[in-house]
């Protein structure tokens, strides 16, 4: 069993940056990998970023180049450094661990751009 808990969000100007923090409870953290999603009012639920247990990272294209996500396996924890932020990227931000069939989802961290 995994427990995600979100932090870091909050307001922020056009072109400002945010990092968001996903910890998790349990011993065997590294095993998952590890995604951000976020929704906005209106919308479906999508994928920002996704980090493997080796590392390897992916993108939603509309992110690329602005977002950066990582992960500390020794702090259970899960980073999405956001850059060059912009009105549009305003949602509330998911944390989810995945490991074959068991998926896990964070309570969410709310950003918004605007000025």
């Amino acid at each position: 069993q995994v427990q995600l808990v979100e932090s870091g969000g909050g307001l922020v100007q056009p072109g400002g940056s945010l990092r968001l923090s996903c910890a998790a409870s349990g011993s065997r953290f590294s095993i998952y990998a590890m995604y951000w999603y976020r929704q906005a009012p209106g919308k479906e639920r999508e994928s920002v970023a996704g980090i493997t247990s080796g590392g390897s990272t992916n993108y939603a294209d509309s992110v690329k180049e602005r977002f950066s996500i990582s992960r500390d396996n020794a702090k259970n924890t899960v980073y999405l450094q956001m850059n060059s932020l912009k009105p549009e990227d305003t949602a509330v931000y998911y944390c989810n661990a995945r490991y074959f069939t068991q998926g896990y989802w964070g309570q969410g961290t709310q950003v918004t751009v605007s000025s």
